[in-house]
């Protein structure tokens, strides 16, 4: 079964599908330990490859090495890939889409921004013609295989969202994503003019969209949450805290708990287990 059969097959599912967002090798392990999808984040990854913020800065042969590196160490998890605009050219978009497919990413994310381009949960987004990403949308869906295709729009304007949405819906991508959403009334909105089509809701902390839990997506009829940025913003302020206790303490490390804390031994066994993920099952191990 490919990838992207797979993750359509789960989000098919009675339950809102949850991704996590994963920004580098180590964040991906955690994440691994925890659930069975991930989300390859623009936001995350745009922060830990380049310093830079999520605004356009990403070149497509980073991303596509990131995915295969991703690939490799986690065989069995579903890959949701944000590749931003398709980065400007359809020709561009088609070549990374038929490389992530080969090297077994399971979906991407393909949004209908203009350059300059924004985090979607930022001020100022312009959008493309509809047209024209929908001509790019459609010269995707012809070239991907299998890959499940999630058609994302940056609207701000309530009359065009709910326009690009239906329009959305009515392709055969496989998701639609209206990202930054700011309330429950206009995720109900975005379900009723989709259809039957599976819808993706985007959480971000301290983006525009309410804060809600998985069981409250799955009675809206959300099929899909993607979650950009729990381990990115999580590192970030336990990172700041380790140095800053540090620089306190003089320079001192701190003991390690022995009962939950991380030292080289906890590190070293979680990434060992990327190794054993590509090894095959022993047969007739006992119980």
């Amino acid at each position: 079964m490919t990838y992207g059969k797979k993750l359509r097959e789960q989000i098919a599912g009675p339950e809102t599908t949850p991704l996590i967002g994963v920004y580098d090798m180590y964040s991906a392990s955690i994440a691994a330990e925890h659930y069975d999808g991930m989300f390859v984040s623009g936001f995350g990854f745009a922060a830990s490859y380049y310093g830079l913020p999520d605004i356009g800065f990403i070149a497509w042969p980073d991303m596509v090495a990131f995915v295969q590196r991703l690939r490799g160490a986690f065989p069995r998890h579903h890959l949701l890939v944000d590749i931003d605009d398709g980065y400007v050219d359809p020709e561009v978009a088609c070549h990374v889409v038929e490389g992530l497919e080969r090297i077994g990413a399971s979906g991407v994310i393909l949004e209908d921004q203009k350059r300059p381009r924004r985090c979607g949960h930022a001020d100022g987004k312009q959008v493309l013609p509809l047209s024209e990403y929908l001509a790019k949308l459609e010269m995707v869906l012809a070239t991907r295989q299998d890959l499940v295709v999630v058609a994302r729009t940056d609207a701000t304007d309530e009359n065009d969202i709910l326009h690009r949405a239906e329009k959305l819906a009515a392709t055969d991508a496989d998701v639609v994503l209206v990202d930054g959403v700011r309330s429950v009334e206009r995720i109900r909105r975005i379900r009723k003019v989709v259809g039957d089509k599976p819808l993706l809701f985007n959480q971000i902390a301290g983006g525009k969209s309410p804060r809600l839990s998985l069981s409250e997506l799955t009675e809206l009829g959300v099929d899909v949450a993607i979650y950009s940025t729990p381990c990115l913003f999580a590192a970030h302020q336990a990172m700041h805290s380790a140095l800053a206790d540090l620089r306190r303490a003089d320079g001192r490390l701190p003991a390690v708990n022995t009962t939950d804390g991380v030292g080289v031994k906890t590190a070293t066994q979680l990434l060992e287990r990327n190794i054993a993920r590509l090894r095959p099952e022993p047969q007739g191990a006992s119980a």
